[in-house]
């Protein structure tokens, strides 16, 4: 019997896992170096949608403490790993000190500052010798390139297909943009999403917005929101030039189609439920 892949991708989310991966990895506070490695793994504890770094403990170029302060309580942003089931899995809002592995907390010592319990020592078998370190405690890159959000998943994939067909955004009533030039993007396990030219987008009828975001693969969004409606709070962004990867995308504008009405061809197109699917205030972060 056949096996869909994302069934099996799925399934593994309440488990831990890991991948090893051949970039240089390099960590820094304050301009002190905290590890530079090509033996780092990749680690996506239970219920983690995303992977974070794990390196060598003796690697390390700081030093490893006991945590000098308590542990502070981490709400869990936890979201369903298939459409129609309950929330199970946890995504990148969740912070770092949600651990949903057993194993010890530790804090990071440099020359210049502690980093309060950056690190964190899985006890499984498999991981020994390994600690994970908190992706926002630290500036990091692979190779020479800086990476922000999280680390990239091997696999994770992006694809961008320009497309002619017709495509209609409209929010209560409201038509918000129209175009036969959007640009198509296919990203793992999310809905398409369709990525068009200011000029076809009626900007006039929206406000920017302070929200910011950041992606891995695509980049740091900055957001609209449409005042004419109380579901019009960040409804579309556009992306920042940082990474030559989404340079088809750069300077186009995609809405959440969760919370608006886009039709392809003429056909309204069912709203996805995704972590994205609740409505904002315009202006809210």
């Amino acid at each position: 019997m056949a096996t869909r892949l994302s069934k099996v991708l799925m399934g593994a989310f309440p488990e831990l896992r890991y991948e090893p991966t051949a970039k240089r990895v390099r960590a820094s506070v304050g301009g002190n170096v905290v590890v530079d490695t090509v033996q780092a793994w990749l680690v996506w504890e239970p219920r983690r949608i995303t992977p974070i770094f794990a390196v060598p403990e003796q690697e390390l170029l700081a030093e490893l403490a006991p945590p000098a302060l308590p542990a502070a309580s981490v709400e869990e942003h936890a979201v369903a790993v298939r459409r129609g089931e309950p929330p199970t899995s946890l995504d990148p809002r969740t912070k770092f000190g949600k651990h949903t592995c057993a194993g010890e907390e530790l804090d990071v010592v440099t020359a210049g500052a502690t980093v309060p319990r950056a690190a964190f020592r899985p006890e499984d078998p498999d991981l020994a010798g390994y600690v994970v370190l908190d992706f926002a405690a630290f500036d990091w890159l692979e190779d020479d390139e800086e990476i922000i959000g999280h680390p990239r998943d091997p696999f994770h994939r992006v694809d961008i297909r320009a497309s002619s067909r017709n495509v209609d955004v409209a929010l209560d009533g409201v038509t918000l943009a129209k175009t036969h030039s959007a640009q198509l993007l296919y990203e793992t396990l999310l809905p398409v999403r369709y990525y068009i030219p200011p000029s076809d987008v009626r900007l006039d009828l929206m406000e920017e917005s302070p929200k910011r975001t950041v992606c891995p693969y695509k980049g740091q969004a900055s957001y609209w929101s449409y005042p004419g409606s109380g579901q019009g709070g960040n409804i579309a962004w556009s992306y920042d030039r940082r990474y030559p990867d989404a340079a088809q995308i750069h300077g186009l504008i995609s809405f959440f189609n969760e919370r608006l009405d886009v039709s392809v061809d003429g056909v309204l197109q069912p709203r996805p439920v995704t972590p994205w699917s609740r409505p904002s205030p315009p202006g809210a972060l």
